[in-house]
């Protein structure tokens, strides 16, 4: 592998005797990694060596082809470097200390595409948490939106906008999590085309771009709230010197995080504060860079904006765009209320139910008008659970329903697919179930999970899988 010759020269100022370790570490075929979803308890880790500071994160002895696998599509893993893992234990600092006590927060995920570690906070955040996930590139927004489906958590928010529009939203979250873009040295091993793009300029650039970022998001953290920094890159300027300056020009404070010493996790080279880095040479991961921040809970702004949580009055819905709980007429062969689907959820209650373009979504009742607020001043593009849409007189359920934690197993007949059938609908071909399927929507299961619906019509079966999401490759054996 061709080391930038200026990022060696660099790294060897901190890393001393030891960059050659770092780089030798660099020629090594990266490990693979997976975090399974403790809500889709579908797959056996028996065996698999456990990632130490992930309760959920395991090592596999090779790569498998993910592709083909039924359970990576139905949200019951997800595939993800260990090292970024790492986020679990700072979670567990900032949300299960004394500062929070275990209650519901509201938590940000900022840049959060493809969505490793919204699905991570989705299993760490206290029961009947909101998540809202942000990503501002239209095409990875579509990723991550997908992702989040998979993984099935109703109170998740995916929305798409620049970190400026959410930092309005004064004092509304309690965590913000920052996985920031930088200039990708942690992905050397794992993505060689990293090493061509890599430049001091370019670091220099992503410098300048994180400090931006917090700047314009940080009036959305609430006093005392947490904010989680992290980078995949090793250089100084992206890490502790940006730290240094939330520090110094926000008034923020770093934490320690609990590590144990098996973890061979380093230290900060900014011995003044507590940062947390990860080399491939001490670690089975790659490159990696974490500190924990907690703004000052005296931090008053001057000129309050009037889009605060629980001040329902500043974000009432906009007129005609928005119903709740309204009669469907026709559908189901007369007027059938909203409310009547709620059987199909667990713990209907929790929930209210919101229609939009003729899309009706479930939203948890603790978030109605905080969904309200930003649906006025952001762009959503999923919340709760979207659970259908009316086709004429008819009501199509759609994947997400299936796929939702909150999903009741017996609001569709359902059946069990073969390995070979589950592929072929996961390729949106369509299929022939057996005679002793009722005709109309069916849930299409692998290993007892719900991967999405069809519409039995007797001789064949609707594919009703996304076609954006469906597998584009031919299966070799």
């Amino acid at each position: 592998m061709n080391i930038p010759y200026d990022f060696a020269i660099r790294t060897k100022q901190w890393l001393r005797d030891e960059y050659d370790l770092l780089e030798h570490a660099l020629q090594d075929e990266s490990p693979v990694s997976i975090r399974v979803n403790p809500s889709k308890k579908a797959i056996s880790v028996t065996g698999l060596e456990k990632v130490g500071w992930c309760d959920t994160g395991y090592y596999l002895p090779e790569r498998p082809s993910f592709t083909f696998d039924p359970l990576f599509h139905a949200g019951c893993y997800y595939v993800q470097e260990a090292s970024s893992m790492f986020l679990e234990q700072a979670v567990k600092q900032c949300i299960y200390g004394d500062a929070m006590n275990h209650h519901p927060v509201v938590c940000l995920d900022l840049c959060a595409a493809p969505g490793g570690k919204s699905t991570h906070l989705q299993s760490l955040l206290p029961a009947k948490s909101l998540l809202v996930s942000n990503e501002v590139i239209n095409n990875r927004a579509s990723v991550l939106k997908e992702n989040l489906t998979k993984w099935g958590s109703p109170y998740t928010i995916v929305t798409q906008n620049d970190p400026k529009e959410i930092g309005k939203l004064t004092y509304l979250f309690d965590v913000i999590v920052a996985d920031l873009p930088c200039s990708g040295e942690g992905m050397f091993r794992k993505v060689p085309d990293s090493r061509n793009e890599w430049s001091v300029d370019n670091v220099k650039l992503c410098a300048a771009r994180q400090r931006r970022i917090i700047h314009d998001v940080w009036e959305s953290l609430k006093p005392g709230g947490f904010l989680i920094y992290s980078t995949c890159t090793f250089n100084r300027e992206e890490n502790e010197e940006n730290i240094r300056y939330i520090i110094e020009h926000l008034g923020a404070e770093a934490l320690p995080v609990s590590v144990e010493t098996g973890w061979n996790i380093s230290g900060s080279v900014d011995e003044s504060f507590p940062a947390y880095r990860f080399y491939p040479h001490h670690v089975k991961g790659e490159g990696f860079f974490l500190a924990l921040l907690r703004k000052s809970e005296t931090v008053i702004k001057t000129s309050p904006c009037p889009l605060r949580r629980g001040i329902s009055a500043f974000c009432p819905p906009s007129e005609g765009k928005s119903a709740f709980c309204p009669p469907l007429e026709g559908v189901g062969g007369g007027q059938t209320c909203v409310c009547h689907f709620k059987e199909w959820l667990s713990d209907p209650d929790d929930f209210y139910f919101d229609i939009k373009q003729n899309r009706i979504r479930a939203i948890p009742v603790l978030y109605q008008d905080t969904f309200r607020l930003l649906s006025n001043y952001l762009r959503i593009l999923s919340a709760g659970v979207l659970m259908g849409e009316i086709k004429g007189k008819d009501f199509v359920p759609l994947p997400a329903l299936a796929l939702n934690t909150f999903f009741r197993d017996d609001a569709f007949p359902s059946v069990e697919l073969t390995w070979e059938e589950s592929i072929r609908y996961l390729q949106k071909e369509t299929l022939v179930l057996p005679s002793t399927i009722p005709n109309g929507y069916v849930v299409v299961k692998y290993r007892n999970t719900p991967l999405g619906f069809v519409k039995n019509i007797g001789s064949r079966a609707n594919n009703l899988f996304p076609g954006e999401w469906r597998i584009r490759k031919t299966v070799k054996s």
